[in-house]
């Protein structure tokens, strides 16, 4: 059983989550909040909670997190992230993504989870933990009475380049690197442009392309899982940020990304299959604009 701890309001409740050992260095320290690097779930949780089979126990335990954020003041966890390459469905990846997204689950762990081919934890887990960690401080302490009037994404400042623009962007860096590629004449076009969608009761899915040479395009897709999670931003937009860091990550190595570039014509009937499923979506399809030839 997990230990007991008391809620605020006297009453005492299981928990399954395991304080982080206090010998173990957190890679980053943010807003109260302790990251650490490539855990284990079998080190964050202690007992196996009712409802949980043997089966998906001993499975889940093995999956390993790229970051676990823990509460600097009690040392237990707080919210996990995971970024994976995309597993076909029916694999025996995506059957212990389901188990052990039931374990935590059951043991009150959040978890975002990013599916991209491009992106890695090793290189990009870390700088997305720090991003929710600012969103979702700037989330809770803005409404009405703060005067915020800016959403966190939408805040305006000095980008890279110097120009003036969404601080917020993550796919800032790749966005100044296509102008710079472009100046150099290494591509077609100089604009990452993306959509983003929400599927009802699924993940949201941000897509992001440029293009590389004249009618063919370099395209990435990025499917974030926020499991009982808020990332402080809307996360259509955030996994259509994800998909431009993505892309940035691909246009430096421009030779290696000649195979896999889609025809414009292509990747506008991708677009139009998409938005031909708008009901599937919550809150709609706001990219019309892009079916058009």
């Amino acid at each position: 059983m997990g230990l007991a701890k008391m809620t605020s309001s006297g009453s005492v409740v299981a928990s399954w989550l395991r304080p982080i050992p206090a010998g173990v260095a957190p890679q980053l320290t943010r807003a109260g909040q302790l990251g650490y690097a490539a855990r284990r779930l079998g080190e964050l949780v202690q007992g196996r909670p009712p409802g949980i089979t043997g089966h998906q126990w001993s499975t889940a335990l093995r999956e390993c997190f790229d970051q676990v954020v823990c509460s600097a003041d009690s040392g237990r966890p707080v919210f996990a992230v995971q970024v994976a390459p995309p597993a076909p469905a029916g694999s025996a990846a995506r059957r212990a993504e389901r188990m052990t997204s039931a374990v935590c689950a059951a043991v009150g762990l959040p978890v975002l989870r990013v599916e991209s081919s491009t992106l890695r934890g090793a290189e990009h887990a870390r700088r997305l933990v720090e991003y929710v960690i600012d969103a979702r401080s700037y989330a809770a302490g803005s409404g009405p009475e703060t005067g915020y009037a800016v959403e966190f994404r939408e805040i305006v400042g000095r980008l890279p380049d110097g120009r003036s623009g969404p601080v917020n962007d993550l796919g800032a860096l790749a966005r100044v690197a296509a102008v710079e590629a472009y100046v150099e004449r290494r591509l077609a076009d100089p604009i990452v442009r993306g959509l983003h969608v929400r599927w009802a009761d699924g993940p949201a899915e941000g897509w992001s392309w440029i293009e590389v040479r004249p009618g063919r395009c370099l395209l990435e897709r990025v499917e974030l899982f926020a499991h009982r999670f808020s990332c402080g931003v809307d996360p259509g937009q955030l996994a259509e940020d994800l998909a431009a860091v993505a892309v940035g990550e691909r246009l430096r190595d421009l030779d290696a990304v000649e195979p896999a570039l889609v025809d414009r014509d292509e990747l506008t009937g991708r677009i139009r299959q998409l938005a031909a499923r708008r009901d599937e979506f919550d809150g709609g399809f706001a990219f019309d604009h892009l079916c058009a030839d």
